[in-house]
């Protein structure tokens, strides 16, 4: 990897950032490909461990399994759940709601239909007009009436075929999203099976590295009890999230921002893990 921060720029597998002023956060978001003012880091695309333990300071406190199935899943790892998982979620993107546009469509049937109403008042009116021009014999006048009736009952007409239109689209949405709502409960229980099925792969690959894990926890400084399984862990939260990424196996750098392991080498050795070390306080940019 190659870090640049400003004017000073880092290469290897362990960087040490702890003189430079950077924030942890904004090093993570840079490894993911954002743009940070003033921050470069060139490394590989990470992956789900990042959004888990992608910053280690003290008092990180991520969720445990959540943070063990993705360092199963950087080892290789694959729950027997996943193929029905990936089935269930591609029937959820199927059956996702679209915005059928029902607030617009009623707008659009509401307003041609006054203005069908406007102007079979005006042909009304205008065809009183031309009757009475035509009783007073003043034939210019009720000419140019004539005229001004014949354009708005054409105007009309329009007006008869847009509404007809409106309310036709409007009726074939309302029944599309009666049909949607009678769908819900289908919905619904897709929702909770994918759910469970997370879970349930969740669990089965916290429990592939939990010998791994514990471990780690012995073997890296900090007060913390892995115990016999996933849930069972007590201790420091810190020493937890070290312990996982020495599991897992990263390809680009975790931010580690406690000072317990020692330098960037040492921390990258202990951890066996590429590593851009910043100071516990570490705040800028």
């Amino acid at each position: 990897m190659r870090l640049v921060v400003g004017e000073t720029a880092r290469s290897g597998e362990a960087v040490d950032a702890t003189d430079l002023t950077v924030a942890p956060a904004a090093l993570a978001r840079a490894a993911a490909g954002e743009a940070v003012d003033g921050v470069c880091l060139d490394c590989p695309e990470p992956g789900p461990l990042h959004d888990r333990v992608g910053v280690v300071r003290e008092g990180a406190d991520p969720p445990l399994r959540g943070a063990l199935a993705a360092a199963a899943r950087s080892l290789g790892e694959r729950a027997p759940e996943r193929a029905r998982l990936e089935r269930v979620r591609a029937r959820l993107a199927d059956e996702e709601q679209p915005d059928l546009g029902l607030a617009a469509a009623r707008r659009r049937a509401a307003a041609a239909g006054e203005e069908e109403v406007r102007l079979r008042e005006r042909v009304a009116t205008l065809r009183g007009r031309v009757d009475a021009l035509e009783d007073a014999g003043a034939t210019e006048a009720r000419r140019e009436a004539e005229t001004a009736l014949a354009e708005t009952t054409r105007r009309l007409t329009e007006a008869e075929t847009e509404r007809i239109a409106a309310e036709q689209r409007l009726d074939g949405l309302e029944r599309r999203a009666r049909e949607l709502r009678d769908r819900r409960e289908e919905r619904l229980a897709l929702e909770d099976r994918a759910a469970n099925l997370a879970r349930a792969a969740r669990a089965h690959l916290a429990e592939t590295v939990y010998d791994r894990f514990r471990a780690a926890v012995a073997a890296l400084p900090g007060d913390g009890d892995a115990g016999a399984a996933p849930g069972d862990y007590e201790g420091d939260p810190t020493l937890a999230a070290l312990a996982v990424v020495r599991v897992a196996a990263p390809e680009a750098p975790v931010v580690v921002a406690t000072d317990r392991l020692g330098g960037a080498a040492r921390t990258a050795d202990r951890l066996d893990a590429p590593v851009v070390r910043v100071a516990p306080d570490a705040e800028g940019r």
